[in-house]
Formats: structure tokens, C-alpha cells, sequence
């Protein structure tokens, strides 16, 4: 599944928002952050919280989009989803982010290949849980193309996924190869429950919180 901005001379993608905000889950959470969140995903986890931008959102130009950006100067920008990874031409919006000379990033929900990605990108690649109903779809060979610079987030619905999460960081070595997150989700997994885990296994992860919704709630968007 991919969308396709359907032949344009000019490089086109599906913008759902683009917004200003503080970066809300990663080791970048907390820091001015530019979001630019594209339409369209082909996972359905069951927690999702972003399931208005599988659909919604209209074209806009490369040229429209580093317009927008540029217009927050901000020096992170962050692409985002949904899917972003759908659209092929984000290989074309990163690239053109990194020679603007903005510190760029990638969340990804981890059903992709992420090795076209320009190199000057800092990946954020999900790793989905059973609870997420989407573990039969990781793409395990984006392991083997894991960067220092990038960075795993686990998304944790209770003990069977943390479980199943610490398993996957022995068996696949990843302790080390980049910053790894597990995240607790929202209103239904207690993140004080998943850190007392955490610190009994002396796991060596990241403990991290949705730091937008902390500050405006679950529903909030282009925050």
C-alpha cells in the first residue's frame, strides 16, 4: 500500500497538519519541534490516537511544505503520521529538509523498509507489541539497518506486552544499538506499573511518557 501524488511535475504529498509544538515522545520530548504529519497509514493498532489522520488532510507541493515549515523557524522538524513512509516522495521532503539545514526526524510505525532514508535522518522506529493487534507486521530486517542515531519505541498495553518486549531486547540484541522507549499506553497501561517493572528488571530502556497529552490532553490536535 502506498499513495501516490498521482503523476504531479512537482513533488506532492498528502499533508494532514503541520504544526508547531514541543517534540512529545522520544529522546528529543520536550524540545520546539515542527510537525508535519502526512495522511495515511496501513496499520490499525487498537490504541491508535491518530486515527483522523488516516483520511483527512489535502496535496500540497514540496515547495508549499518547506514554505510552511520555514515559516515556524524552528531547527527540528519532525515527519509523522500516520504512515509517513506510504508516500514516496517523503524520501524527497527529508532530503530537502536535511539540505535546508534542519535537524530532521522520522517516526515510523516499523511495517516499512526504513533503509532509503536519507542518512542525515534521525529514525524513530516502533516495534509493535501483540496488545497493538499489528505484531505479525513489523519489519524485522529494519533491525539490521539501525543507526546509533536512531532510536525503538515499544508501545506497551500491559504485562504480556512488556513481557513479550524484553524478550524481543535480549533475543535480538538490541540493548545498546540505539536509544529504546517503552511507552505505556495512555489511560489503560499505569506508567508507574511499567516503571516498577522496568527498575525489578533493571531493564535497560527508557521509560517515556506522551508528553503532549500530559500537557493538553489526549484529544488535542496540531499540539
Amino acid at each position: 500500500m502506498t499513495i501516490d501524488s498521482g503523476g504531479s511535475a512537482e513533488p506532492r504529498l498528502r499533508i494532514h497538519e503541520i504544526f508547531y509544538s514541543l517534540q512529545g515522545e522520544s529522546t528529543f520530548s520536550g524540545r520546539p519541534c515542527v510537525l508535519v504529519r502526512l495522511t495515511g497509514c496501513q496499520m490499525r493498532c487498537v490504541w491508535c490516537d491518530t486515527e483522523y489522520a488516516f483520511y483527512e488532510g489535502g496535496w500540497k507541493t514540496l515547495t508549499e511544505i518547506l514554505a510552511e515549515v520555514a515559516a515556524f523557524a524552528c531547527p527540528l522538524v519532525e515527519v509523522t503520521g500516520g504512515e509517513p513512509l506510504l508516500q514516496p516522495d517523503v524520501h524527497r521532503l527529508m532530503t530537502a529538509l536535511c539540505d535546508a539545514g534542519y535537524e530532521v526526524l522520522l517516526e515510523t510505525g516499523g511495517g516499512l523498509d526504513i533503509s532509503l532514508v536519507d542518512a542525515r535522518v534521525r529514525r524513530i522506529v516502533d516495534i509493535k507489541c501483540p496488545g497493538s493487534g499489528e505484531a505479525a507486521h513489523n519489519r524485522w530486517e529494519n533491525l539490521d539497518d539501525l543507526r546509533a542515531g536512531d532510536e525503538l519505541k515499544f508501545v506497551v498495553a500491559d504485562r504480556a506486552d512488556y513481557d513479550w518486549a524484553k524478550r524481543t531486547i535480549t533475543e535480538r540484541g538490541l540493548s545498546g544499538r540505539c536509544p529504546i522507549h517503552l511507552s505505556p499506553v495512555w489511560e489503560s497501561m499505569p506508567p508507574a506499573e511499567l516503571a516498577a517493572w522496568i527498575l525489578a528488571d533493571r531493564l535497560p530502556v527508557r521509560l517515556t511518557l506522551q508528553q503532549h497529552k500530559i500537557l493538553w490532553g489526549a484529544k488535542a490536535r496540531g499540539v
